[in-house]
């Protein structure tokens, strides 16, 4: 199992990689670590807000389909969240100076891109989970350029 730098895995940039490192991946599931530090994106006086939590598991999913497609020679590519279903945090914020473990559990992923992901956020004192749908087609061109912005009920352009 390598461990990639995580700005290697992800397609976002500078601050808008919330995630610190991978700590563990296999075909089924992937754990992420990222430390709450004043300063960062999105940091507040009272932490990380929780509705943040929901881009620490999308990113984390992000992730696992880096070390997927890597392992396989591949190139990573921008993927979509399409949906959350039942996302609950037992708490506000994240306070800052909590080192945070994300952790995504793949429950499905089909070979048009399409997926969904149990996660879970987990720290001394504080819990969060939610159910995440994503879809990280074999070429996303045509849902990120403007000028394809017609699709058919599929999601494909016609």
């Amino acid at each position: 199992m390598t461990i990639w730098p995580v700005e290697t895995l992800l397609p976002h940039a500078g601050r808008m990689i919330l995630l610190d490192r991978v700590l563990e991946w296999d075909t089924e599931r992937i754990v992420c670590e990222r430390l709450v530090r004043r300063g960062d994106a999105f940091v507040e006086a009272t932490g990380l807000p929780a509705w943040a939590g929901v881009e620490l598991m999308a990113q984390t999913i992000a992730a696992w389909n880096g070390c997927q497609v890597l392992t396989a020679g591949g190139q990573v590519r921008p993927g979509f969240l399409l949906g959350t279903r039942a996302y609950r945090a037992d708490v506000d914020a994240f306070a800052t100076g909590a080192t945070l473990r994300i952790e995504a559990v793949r429950h499905f992923h089909d070979e048009e891109g399409m997926g969904a992901f149990a996660c879970r956020i987990d720290a001394e004192g504080l819990h969060a989970e939610a159910r995440l749908t994503v879809f990280s087609p074999p070429d996303p061109t045509p849902f990120l350029d403007p000028r394809h912005n017609r699709l058919d009920s599929r999601g494909t352009p016609p």
